[in-house]
C-alpha cells in the first residue's frame, strides 16, 4: 500500500466523489418533498454507500468513519439542498451530476483497491461497486426505478472507467493521467447515454434479431 498515494490524493478525491453523490440523493430526496433529516439521510447514503462496501471488501478502514469531512461534506450538501430550490436543477442536471460522480467514484474505487494490493479483475469490480451502489440505494429508497433495471448505459461507464484505470496500472502509466482519462472516458460514455439515449440490447431484442 502507498501511503503517499492514498494519502492525501486519495482521499480528497473520495470525498470530492461523496460531494457529487450526496448532492444527487439529497436532490432526490428534496424533490419528493422531504424534511431536512431526509434529505441529510439520503446525502449520506448515497454519498458513502458504495465506498463502505468497497471497504469492507477490500479490508481497508471504513473512509467515512475514519475522515471527519466526509460526514460533515454530506451534511453541507444536504443543506445547500434545503435552501435551495428543486427547479434549480430541474432537466438532465441530475443525471449528469450522477454520472459525473459514478466515474469519478469507479476510477477511485479501483485506484484505491489496487492500491490494497487487490488483483487487477476483482480491482476492477470494486470500481464499479464502488460508483454503482450508492446510486441503487438511493433510486431503491426512494422507490424510483433503480438504474439496473433499465437499458441504458450506466454500469458500462463504471466498468470502462474502471478497466481502463486497470489497463493503466498494469502497463505502467503516470497515475494521474490514467485516473484522469478513465474518469473523462466513463462519464463520456455516461454522457452519451443521457443525450442520444445509448442503450444496450435487452434480451428480448437480441432473441428477436435472430429470428
Amino acid at each position: 500500500m502507498n501511503e503517499e498515494i492514498l494519502t492525501p490524493v486519495l482521499d480528497w478525491l473520495d470525498v470530492a466523489g461523496v460531494a457529487i453523490f450526496a448532492m444527487t440523493g439529497a436532490l432526490v430526496a428534496a424533490k419528493e418533498k422531504q424534511t431536512l433529516v431526509t434529505l441529510t439521510f439520503f446525502a449520506l447514503i448515497t454519498g458513502v454507500g458504495g465506498g463502505t462496501i468497497r471497504d469492507l471488501l477490500i479490508g481497508a478502514p471504513v473512509f467515512w468513519m475514519v475522515d471527519p469531512w466526509v460526514s460533515a461534506t454530506c451534511l453541507g450538501i444536504a443543506l445547500f439542498a434545503w435552501f435551495t430550490p428543486t427547479r434549480w436543477w430541474e432537466g438532465r442536471f441530475l443525471s449528469i451530476a450522477d454520472g459525473m460522480g459514478l466515474a469519478a467514484y469507479a476510477v477511485l474505487g479501483t485506484a484505491k483497491a489496487l492500491q490494497y494490493g487487490v488483483p487487477p479483475v476483482p480491482a476492477a469490480l470494486m470500481g464499479v461497486i464502488t460508483g454503482c451502489v450508492g446510486g441503487i440505494i438511493r433510486d431503491v429508497l426512494a422507490g424510483r426505478p433503480s438504474i439496473l433495471m433499465r437499458p441504458e448505459l450506466y454500469v458500462t461507464a463504471a466498468a470502462l472507467s474502471s478497466s481502463l484505470t486497470v489497463v493503466g496500472s498494469l502497463v505502467g502509466l503516470e497515475d494521474w493521467y490514467v485516473w484522469i482519462g478513465a474518469a473523462l472516458a466513463g462519464f463520456g460514455l455516461r454522457l452519451a447515454a443521457i443525450l442520444f439515449n445509448l442503450a444496450l440490447p435487452s434480451y428480448d431484442e437480441r432473441v428477436a434479431s435472430k429470428d
